[in-house]
């Protein structure tokens, strides 16, 4: 009898010819850490032997067995044994372990083609859900505010004075740091166009307005959504993680009342005094700037501000302000009362708040600009 032996270049296994019957004899370590990165490689070629009915297969070569091995031929195998298997005592219990598995617990999965769909439907239900939220809060606000007006003693003026000075005087270094640096980017970028063309004194105009209308109040909600938005977001998740929301709601005390109308009310009359704040730093940077790179008097410049840049542009920038402080208020709790009981879902929660208060605050920005397009320019 003549016996042809082949060994490929694998080096996990040997397909052996002789006169009456084809054998796979695999070789080495069947384990997860030997798999390393030939995984799927080792699965595909396993598996087209795999196609041969008349083939056996010979598994007391291998050394070592775990899990990863075992799942991976019987998944070559189709979740059956073929018709010749050759094993080890400790082998056959392996397989006998899989096989006793509930059926769909090992069976493959398959592709969903409707997938897209699937996922646009359930972003489209939470949007939804998170919008229904969000506008139930605001109406739970005006209650608020209606009770609050009727009942004066009861407003919690310590709550609102605590996070009027978390979100507003804590936020002020931040804020004054960036204002001054972008308004030192913006106003040599800027003078270095206007001396090609000989209009240095328009930086004047172009700072004004960029800074007061747009820059100052975009740059500071953005700061406020990172900073003070994501920590009523944690404040209150954490709250949740610790029960201490459901003490809140056996002692009967509301959680509108008590925590979320002091952080909006709050945000609400920082964000305006922030924005003034921001755009005053800010054009003094570009002030700096303005005299270093085209030796422009800042007496000149203050002096030329009030006629390039209309009163109508700074309460612009105030109310847009105001209205970007609300709404990242109202999100920041939205996501913290959102929170589940578990540390992931506090950093999802987090995560999703700053995300969504920036984005907002951006396209609050753009109707803004849209609406009042024609206000406070010359």
């Amino acid at each position: 009898m003549s016996t042809q032996t082949q060994k490929t270049s694998h080096e996990r296994y040997q397909l052996i010819h002789d006169d009456s019957s084809n054998r796979l004899a695999l070789t080495g370590d069947f384990t997860l850490a030997a798999f390393q990165n030939r995984f799927k490689k080792l699965s595909a070629e396993l598996a087209e032997y795999a196609k041969n009915p008349y083939l056996c297969w010979d598994l007391t070569g291998i050394r070592h067995m775990d899990n990863a091995g075992v799942v991976m031929l019987w998944q070559v195998w189709n979740a059956r044994r073929p018709d010749q298997l050759v094993l080890r005592k400790e082998q056959e219990r392996l397989f006998e372990r899989i096989e006793n598995l509930p059926k769909d617990v090992i069976k493959p999965k398959q592709r969903d083609w409707l997938w897209p769909i699937h996922f646009v439907g359930k972003k489209a239900l939470l949007l939804w859900e998170n919008l229904t939220n969000v506008i139930a809060m605001m109406g739970q606000l005006l209650l608020d505010c209606t009770f609050f007006l009727r009942h004066p003693a009861f407003i919690p003026w310590r709550e609102i004075s605590a996070n009027l000075y978390r979100t507003g005087a804590q936020a002020l270094g931040i804020t004054a740091l960036v204002g001054f640096l972008i308004g030192i980017v913006l106003s040599y970028l800027s003078s270095e166009q206007l001396q090609m063309f000989g209009a240095d004194i328009f930086i004047v105009n172009i700072l004004g307005i960029s800074i007061i209308r747009e820059l100052g109040p975009l740059l500071a909600a953005i700061l406020v959504a990172g900073r003070s938005g994501s920590s009523m977001t944690a404040q209150l998740g954490v709250m949740r993680v610790t029960q201490e929301l459901d003490a809140l709601t056996v002692m009967g005390i509301s959680h509108s009342q008590r925590l979320i109308f002091p952080k909006i009310i709050g945000l609400g009359l920082a964000m305006p005094l922030l924005v003034l704040w921001t755009s005053a730093i800010a054009l003094l940077g570009g002030i700096i700037a303005a005299e270093i790179q085209l030796g422009l008097n800042y007496y000149y410049f203050i002096y030329a501000l009030p006629d390039a840049v209309p009163i109508a542009n700074l309460w612009l920038g105030l109310g847009k302000g105001t209205v970007c402080g609300v709404v990242i208020a109202v999100i920041a709790c939205h996501f913290g009362l959102r929170v589940k009981p578990n540390t992931e879902s506090l950093g999802e929660g987090t995560t999703a708040s700053v995300v969504t208060s920036i984005t907002v605050v951006i396209i609050i920005d753009a109707i803004f600009a849209i609406i009042f397009s024609d206000i406070g320019i010359i």
